[in-house]
């Protein structure tokens, strides 16, 4: 059991917790994620670490209150244990120095999308994120990105903070000025598709983290089967970063409504029963 040393709310739904794991603080890299299993019976959930502190031995991670699982582990409080933390997991994100580089991050993927800014800059790269939301209130980590970037294009949807547009308007503004040598997306499904449609008209290679699709996250459950470049890949095993232009977007977006109706169903009796305990 890893118990939880801080915990901060970046918007109403999504919280950051800081949790004790020494083992996996040291041994994590930029791209790796964890299993995380609230309750005995609570289901498997894949969580990118966001950060961590080796001195402290603690990982960071950021979870977006979704589904009956997410919300029973963003209700856990400071002092409280979750069941299990299994990790790191994945392939680690291939770091070296390309040049320039874009991460290109919506909504609560810029929580992945930090450690891997941190590594590009660590090795000599210029980096240049675009940090996307449907609106100011959901843009989150702001400053530790700033920390790590040459410079922080902010786009939100209804022009609230910094540029109205979504992501790939802020990315054409970059590529229309400077060359870039790569470019790293990380959000919802649908948004990492547009992007991979204009990095390839312009040429830039471009790599998409595809861990939204993860369920059990060791290979077994068969849920996160993604087709790259016609092969069947798993993402908890085969990475969770592929090359974006050879990924079936529109697949991957089929596979992630499977099952939403049982997800439908299962939110509402837990809310039923989380109102009934409350009166």
């Amino acid at each position: 059991m890893n118990k939880i040393i801080s915990k901060e709310y970046f918007s109403e739904n999504v919280v950051k917790l800081e949790i004790d794991a020494p083992l996996i603080a040291k041994a994590r890299k930029a791209g790796h994620f964890v299993i995380v299993r609230v309750g005995e019976k609570g289901e498997r959930i894949p969580l990118t670490i966001t950060d961590s502190d080796i001195e402290r031995g603690t990982i960071t991670l950021v979870i977006q209150r979704v589904g009956v699982s997410s919300a029973k582990l963003c209700d856990l409080q400071i002092g409280d244990f979750i069941t299990d933390v299994v990790g790191p997991l994945g392939r680690a994100t291939h770091i070296e120095r390309f040049g320039t580089v874009i991460c290109a991050c919506g909504g609560v993927g810029t929580a992945p999308m930090l450690p891997i800014a941190m590594a590009l800059k660590e090795a000599g790269n210029k980096v240049i994120t675009v940090l996307a939301a449907r609106t100011k209130k959901l843009i989150i980590l702001e400053d530790q990105l700033r920390k790590y970037s040459d410079e922080v294009v902010i786009m939100t949807d209804d022009g609230s903070y910094g540029n109205k547009g979504l992501v790939t308007n802020g990315i054409e503004m970059i590529v229309e000025r400077e060359k870039v040598d790569l470019c790293v997306t990380i959000g919802p499904a649908i948004m990492m598709k547009f992007v991979s449609i204009l990095t390839k008209k312009y040429d830039i290679p471009t790599v998409a983290s595809l861990n939204t699709i993860m369920v059990d996250g060791t290979g077994m459950c068969g849920a996160c089967r993604v087709s790259i470049d016609g092969k069947v890949k798993f993402v908890c095993v085969d990475g969770p970063e592929f090359d974006a232009h050879k990924v079936d977007f529109d697949e991957m977006l089929l596979r992630l409504n499977a099952y939403k109706d049982l997800e439908h169903i299962a939110n509402e009796e837990f809310q039923k029963n989380y109102t009934e305990k409350i009166f």
